[in-house]
């Protein structure tokens, strides 16, 4: 029975300098994940921290969350035909350094030196404790030196030959256990360190994090760091989330330190920010928009390691961004005065950890799945906890997958409720790269105020005006912005002081799928099937390395049980005889009771805070199912973020201390009867199948009584666009003046409103809405909707709001309808 994708792979063997072609190879493979890859550890998370290929090898290495020493975690050498090698020199930590050092011919990878000939060296934890979190070429002695620095503002000086290490700045775990206090290095402020590189006379340290109770819970308090060394002193260059340092020579080091510019990747409860050195003017910093708010959260834990590689050739490089959930293309020249070229790609689910060009394919480390979900707990997953063995994939593309992905609509704030001063000039933020543009700009001032926005045409830091938006006071001005308003960059100037929000959102139709996908087929529907097979599943502990179903039959408004399967790392579905695997399946991970509303308006969903949100109605029948607990309704499948579905679409939900509910972004919508899912070896895996049909996804058991659909996340884009129906109100008995709960109108293409009444007498609504998710709430507009009469709307295609909401001046029975098409 055909169960698995063979994929012929003609496989290219390069070493430096030359290639060859090797002979073609067989292995099993889903949505480009291979199963037989997958890395396990015995910790709470096993991440992908470096992807490297050197000596005609990939290699890789994982992380365990919190160790500053020895781990269960490996060093992995893949060779061209993909036979994974667990070296044996490993000794774990939570490393996601990597630095190629052309001098001595190695490859700095964690606590790992290993040259030419694939000579693996160690350097000792004992000498230099730390979570390896960046490797660097010296500033002085570069050629016989590196630095590495951990996660805790450790940092050493390693002799690339000996890799005997002297230490700088003792790393603060060190300091903690030796002084017996909760803090770390009082060195820098911050928590949670991420990049480290060198050029133009400095030693550039970035982390993403507080170590504080508020950062665990508020994801906009004060958080992370950006900073430089000399040599002599450290010095502060910004006070915001930073995570990636890089510049043109990437993992090897810019060419020319002196001159070549040094790039880092950030952001702030606004944007993502891009800051840029320059020997001769220092940082310069920009803003780009959010696609995904999954990796915000003050503490930093969210956010892994996002990158810029080259992952073209040497003839033309191609640089690549991961940064909140969006590919970016980034142009090699990138440099102050010169940024024209950044564009967005396309948006992508999987937590990435690191990537690069391998046998002329993308490589992606990813951070599936961990058994510890740290913060990430809520109501409405019904107290499930993680697998009970975290582990991880690495995930094989084509080289303009980034491309292909889901739409690559994306907002972010120069300014957030906040006190301007008059012309108070905004940080540039990110113009070009989208045909739907438009900006949100509220004036919560007193004063009437003229908003001046300027855009560089060239990226060349020359600004010419655009135009003025003249705002009164408390009220708010949508301004969509036309294909000849050119420039790369744009920027607001406040001509009078004033408190405002100028937010702006740009909207990709382009990619949202066209075409009806067989990748699906075979998966039962509330449409064709009645009759269907489900089951409960369950990534087992205790080094099983298999997923657990509890597998039946769905039928008739319940699920019978068929017995106990387990799928293993060949992907085969055994039936086995484990009553207490089974049992504890049966019980730990039921379906919850009662975890959302369904009305006739809307589905109502209280978060863990008490707030209230509304999302769209799909098909009844899976209003239905979701009434009698067939349909999983919310669970981690990729590391500290949520997969919810609901009513037929599925979304990606941050976690609550990422703001939860309010960034929710719905990804597909689809007919399907998903009974459970669950990640498994880097895989999303999904029960509730239909007829019987040939897709190399799915997978069954020999008695056809358990059967799984096995893919990657991102094939979720490919489902079909999100669509829904449903509103707020649904001749709801409505009082005035009392806004209606938040419903749920970002992202979706084609958007029109109906708003009626049942009163004698003339009714005003106010349509207000909310862009940012945490900002303030902007009135889009004020209907006069008559008796008898139905006020209709059709959104501009330029139209983006996260969250839209109505306001009766009377009180009256309504009704406010939205149709996504």
């Amino acid at each position: 029975m055909k169960f698995v994708e063979i994929a012929a792979l003609s496989l290219l063997i390069c070493a430096v300098g030359n290639s060859c072609k090797s002979p073609e190879v067989e292995k099993p493979v889903f949505s480009g994940i291979y199963p037989h890859l997958a890395y396990y550890n015995e910790e709470g998370e096993c991440g992908t921290g470096a992807v490297v290929p050197w000596a005609d090898r990939l290699w890789v290495i994982t992380y365990a969350p919190h160790k500053p020493g020895p781990s269960s975690d490996k060093l992995y050498e893949i060779t061209p035909e993909l036979e994974q090698i667990v070296r044996e020199e490993s000794v774990g930590g939570t490393p996601a350094n990597r630095l190629i050092h052309a001098e001595s011919n190695q490859l700095f990878i964690g606590p790992y030196a290993i040259d030419g000939d694939r000579n693996v060296q160690v350097i000792s934890y004992d000498a230099a404790p730390g979570r390896y979190t960046g490797a660097a070429r010296h500033l002085t002695d570069p050629a016989n030196k590196i630095y590495v620095g951990t996660m805790e503002e450790g940092f050493y000086d390693v002799d690339v030959h000996s890799l005997q290490t002297t230490m700088l700045f003792e790393d603060g775990n060190s300091l903690q256990k030796r002084d017996a206090t909760d803090a770390y290095s009082k060195l820098l402020p911050g928590d949670h360190g991420k990049g480290l590189y060198s050029g133009q006379g400095v030693l550039v340290y970035s982390n993403n994090g507080e170590k504080t109770d508020a950062a665990k819970e508020q994801f906009d308090v004060e958080s992370g760091v950006l900073a430089e060394w000399n040599e002599k002193d450290w010095t502060v260059i910004r006070r915001n989330q930073f995570t990636e340092i890089t510049g043109p020579g990437g993992i090897r080091g810019n060419s020319n330190p002196k001159t070549d510019p040094i790039w880092a990747t950030g952001w702030d409860n606004k944007s993502v920010l891009l800051g840029i050195r320059s020997p001769e003017q220092g940082w310069t910093f920009y803003r780009l928009p959010k696609a995904s708010h999954t990796y915000d959260g003050a503490h930093g834990w969210n956010t892994e390691w996002p990158r810029i590689r080259d992952v073209g050739t040497a003839s033309n490089p191609d640089y690549l961004m991961t940064m909140h959930g969006l590919f970016w293309k980034v142009p090699a020249t990138l440099s102050v005065g010169r940024t024209a070229g950044i564009r967005p790609r396309s948006a992508y689910l999987k937590v990435i950890g690191d990537y690069t060009r391998w046998q002329d394919r993308l490589v992606f480390g990813c951070d599936d799945s961990a058994q510890k979900e740290f913060l990430n707990t809520r109501g409405i997953k019904g107290g499930i906890e993680g697998p009970g063995q975290s582990n991880s994939n690495l995930w094989f593309t084509s080289l303009d997958q980034p491309d292909n992905l889901g739409p690559n609509t994306a907002e972010g704030a120069v300014w957030l409720s906040e006190e301007i001063m008059a012309n108070e000039i905004s940080e540039p933020f990110l113009f070009a790269g989208w045909k739907n543009r438009a900006v949100w700009i509220k004036n919560e001032g007193k004063q009437a105020v003229s908003f001046l926005l300027e855009v560089d045409v060239k990226g060349n830091g020359q600004w010419t005006s655009l135009k003025t938006i003249d705002v009164q006071p408390g009220e708010t001005v949508n301004c969509m912005f036309e294909e000849q308003d050119k420039g790369e960059w744009i920027r607001v100037k406040s001509k009078a002081q004033t408190r405002a929000t100028v937010h702006f959102t740009y909207t990709d139709h382009s990619r949202y799928p066209q075409e009806h996908t067989n990748l699906f087929r075979g998966m039962a529907t509330a449409i064709d099937d009645e009759t269907y097979t489900g089951g409960l599943l369950y990534g087992l502990g205790d080094n099983r390395r298999a997923l657990g179903m509890l597998a039946g039959k769905i039928e008739g408004n319940r699920f019978i049980e068929k017995g106990y399967y387990e799928l293993d790392g060949n992907m085969k579905l055994v039936k086995k005889d484990d009553p207490e695997t089974a049992n504890f399946i049966r019980k730990k991970y039921a379906i919850p009771k009662n975890v959302v509303t369904i009305d006739q308006a809307s589905a109502l969903v209280v978060d863990d805070k008490g707030r209230r949100w509304r999302l769209p109605l799909g098909s009844e029948a899976l209003s239905d199912y979701t009434r009698n607990n067939l349909l999983r309704i919310c669970r981690e499948v990729a590391t500290e973020r949520d997969l919810l579905s609901l009513l037929g679409t599925f979304y990606e939900l941050p976690a609550e201390n990422a703001d939860g509910f309010a960034k929710i972004r719905p990804i597909s919508s689809h007919q399907l009867t998903v009974h459970d899912y669950a990640s498994y070896r880097g895989l999303l895996v999904m029960s509730g199948i239909g007829k019987e049909v040939d897709n190399k996804h799915i997978i069954r058991s020999e008695d056809g009584q358990a059967r799984v659909w096995v893919g990657a996340i991102d094939d979720l884009w490919k489902l079909g666009k999100p669509v829904g129906r449903g509103g707020p109100w649904k001749n709801t008995d409505v009082q005035k003046h009392i806004p209606s709960d938040p419903y749920l109108i970002g992202f979706y293409d084609k958007k029109k409103l109906e708003l009626s009444h049942e009163s004698d007498a003339s009714i005003t609504f106010k349509i207000q809405v909310e862009p940012v998710g945490h900002g303030p709430w902007m009135t889009y507009k004020e209907v006069e909707v008559k008796p008898g009469e139905t006020y209709s709307h059709i959104f501009p295609e330029s139209f983006q709001s996260r969250w839209i909401r109505f306001e009766s001046d009377q009180d009256c029975q309504a009704t406010a309808w939205l149709t996504y098409n």
